[in-house]
């Protein structure tokens, strides 16, 4: 083998909370287009970087990965796409924090807010001088208010589906104890809550397919909840998750029990922190999350044609 017959690409991996982004920053495919253009350029002529990237040998099955694409006007400060062990994400909020942090470290954004392009639509990120992020993302709303599906074994399940950047069925009548000690039981009561809504056909808007699972608890003192998330790929999100705070923030705000500027603070599975807000623009949910990421790893991914694995297990 040669030098000349391999690729690289350069990679700053952080974490939001505990939970992992690894973000390409050099190195990626030469996309051509708009924003959207590349977006599907990349998913159906590049997808095995996404394997690459996010499953074993290199990783686990935790890691969302993100391509950054560059700004398509001058307003923008970065596009993103993120993608998983198993497909693509609409929007990542602890992903964006990731972004932000790691365009940060590498001296590309300076404090203040920033606009950023994802599949769908534009977000604004500020930057806060300690470090700090505020994401503030697109409008999210409930679609689906108090939803009964039968799960085999468990009997019916009540939850509401909502929108956050990605789909969420969130449920409160699990009868699961939220805590770390439960990964298991909690991993495996989410995948047989999601199967069972597809089972029973019931899906987000136009048909969209419900592809996260968020069970909600009781908190700690001086937090106003406790959630398990289960990302698609049949893992869970050690961060609070910012697409379903945001979705769980629009019902709150549907049910009237949160009001503008309203501070709420939700715990992850690990105990780490997310803190959201929201503003209500022409009738619309405009959920802002704050939390923090750091920079773990600036890393070369060599990617060897000769290497049986390159692309993954399968």
């Amino acid at each position: 083998m040669t030098k000349s017959t391999e690729s690289r690409l350069r990679v700053i991996d952080s974490h939001t909370g505990g939970e992992p982004t690894r973000l390409i920053v050099a190195g990626g495919p030469v996309l051509a287009g708009s924003f959207h253009e590349q977006v599907t350029a990349f998913k159906t002529q590049h997808d095995r970087l996404r394997v690459a990237l996010c499953t074993e040998p290199r990783a686990s099955d935790i890691c969302v990965g993100g391509l950054l694409l560059p700004p398509t006007e001058a307003t923008l400060a970065a596009g993103i796409l993120f993608f998983n062990n198993v497909g693509y994400l609409g929007m990542c909020g602890h992903g964006t924090i990731g972004l932000v942090t790691t365009l940060a470290w590498l001296g590309r954004l300076s404090p203040g807010v920033h606009r950023i392009e994802t599949p769908v639509g534009i977000v604004t990120a500020e930057l806060h001088p300690h470090g700090p992020v505020s994401v503030t993302n697109v409008a999210s709303y409930r679609y689906a208010y108090r939803v009964q599906v039968h799960m085999p074994g468990h009997g019916l399940v009540t939850g509401d589906i909502a929108w956050g950047g990605n789909w969420f069925f969130i449920c409160e009548d699990h009868h699961q104890m939220l805590h770390i000690d439960h990964i298991d039981r909690l991993v495996g009561f989410s995948t047989d809550l999601h199967q069972a809504l597809i089972a029973s056909g019931i899906t987000g808007a136009h048909g969209a397919a419900i592809d996260h699972i968020e069970l909600l608890g009781p908190a700690d003192v001086g937090f106003d909840a406790k959630n398990f998330v289960l990302c698609p790929g049949k893992v869970y999100d050690r961060s609070a998750c910012g697409t379903g705070t945001s979705a769980r923030l629009a019902c709150l705000v549907a049910d009237g029990r949160w009001v503008e500027g309203q501070r709420y603070r939700v715990q992850s599975i690990i105990g780490s922190v997310l803190e959201g807000t929201v503003e209500l623009i022409n009738g619309e949910v405009i959920p802002t999350l704050t939390g923090q990421a750091w920079v773990t790893a600036d890393s070369t991914v060599i990617l060897d044609p000769d290497d049986p694995y390159c692309f993954g297990l399968k």
